[in-house]
C-alpha cells in the first residue's frame, strides 16, 4: 500500500511501463534506504550491512543528478 502505482483507481496510476518501473525503482530505494523501519529500528540496507549511513532523499537527488551528467557526456 505504500506505493499507489499499482492501482488503477488513482491518477498516480503508470500507463506506461517504462515510467511504472521508474516509480517502483525510486520507492524500493527510499523504502530500502531512507525509511526507518518500526521492527529494525534502522533501514533494512543498514540491517542487511548494505550500507553504513542513513541516506535521506537528497542523497538519492543528488546520485540521480551525478548518474544523468555521467549518461549524457557518452
Amino acid at each position: 500500500m505504500h506505493s499507489r502505482r499499482m492501482t488503477r483507481l488513482t491518477n498516480a496510476f503508470s500507463k506506461k511501463m517504462e515510467n511504472h518501473a521508474h516509480a517502483m525503482s525510486l520507492h524500493f530505494m527510499y523504502y530500502n534506504f531512507v525509511r526507518i523501519h518500526k521492527t529494525l529500528r534502522t533501514t533494512p540496507a543498514m540491517a542487511a550491512g548494505v550500507s553504513k549511513k542513513l541516506w535521506e532523499m537528497s542523497d538519492i537527488v543528488d546520485m540521480l543528478e551525478t548518474f544523468e551528467a555521467i549518461t549524457s557526456r557518452r
